[in-house]
């Protein structure tokens, strides 16, 4: 079983949205050579807002932060997951929609207090 990241994803417009980030992820794979490194969930529509999941496997991170090197080490974030999610947060286009991206075990252990 691979190790994944799982990013909840809520979006004010799923079609958009989805197909960016799929768009982004399937670059990402292709640069590094990866295949079948990524999952996008269907959405749930609530108050206006599509919610979402996408799952990345480890690997497809480690290789892009192999790629990287030193400008990977620059991004923003304690641990690899956060830098992950910064620099897909900065590669993915916004046109006409609002997106935020949160790594789904945090938001679910903090929802409880438990940090």
């Amino acid at each position: 079983m691979q190790e994944r990241i799982n990013i909840n994803v809520s979006a004010t417009d799923y079609e958009a949205t989805s197909k960016a980030i799929i768009t982004t992820l399937s670059r990402l794979e292709q640069m590094v050579h990866g295949e079948n490194d990524f999952i996008v969930t269907d959405s749930e529509f609530s108050f206006g807002w599509h919610f979402y999941v996408v799952c990345v496997n480890m690997s497809l991170i480690r290789k892009l932060s192999d790629q990287m090197g030193p400008d990977f080490e620059r991004i923003k974030g304690k641990t690899l997951e956060h830098k992950f999610l910064n620099w897909l947060d900065k590669k993915v286009p916004r046109d006409n929609f609002n997106l935020k991206l949160a790594i789904k075990e945090e938001m679910e252990s903090s929802k409880f207090g438990i940090f």
